[in-house]
């Protein structure tokens, strides 16, 4: 799935999706440098995420009272739940970065996994971790 359409031997994916590329190969050095800014953001965010998750497991653990009817607000249960999906979805989009920057290393970051063609830059700016360009995205989503 993850191979070009049309193969053009082995050229650089990232210089196919910027056509301003210079030579210089600029264009990957700034895509590692957002990827690695963006995972460092993002792993910071785990971390703190399970920190807190540690803190409500403890929180539940040392409360035994029915917690389920207290009038002050959110209930334990409803905190673990919601911090279980947060850190969740933080992991998935730590592990879609680290992807991103093994694929960034295979020559195939910024290449649609779907029809080979190139991410527009725009996309991968917004979206690092895009591996869809936006008419595939599109029709995923459907």
């Amino acid at each position: 799935m993850s191979e070009r359409a049309g193969g053009n031997g082995g050229s650089d994916a990232v210089g196919d999706a910027n056509d301003e590329r210079d030579g210089s190969g600029s264009d990957v050095s700034h895509a590692r440098a957002a990827l690695e800014r963006r995972r460092t953001e993002v792993a910071a965010r785990v971390d703190s995420l399970r920190r807190e998750l540690d803190a409500v497991q403890r929180l539940r653990s040392e409360n035994s009272d029915d917690d389920e009817h207290d009038p002050e607000g959110a209930t334990t249960s409803q905190l673990w739940s919601q911090s279980v999906g947060i850190l969740e979805a933080a992991q998935r989009e730590l592990d879609d970065l680290d992807t991103a920057i093994r694929r960034l290393e295979a020559g195939t970051y910024g290449v649609c996994q779907r029809c080979g063609q190139a991410i527009a830059p725009a996309r991968l700016e917004a979206r690092p971790d895009a591996t869809l360009c936006i008419d595939c995205a599109r029709i995923a989503a459907r």
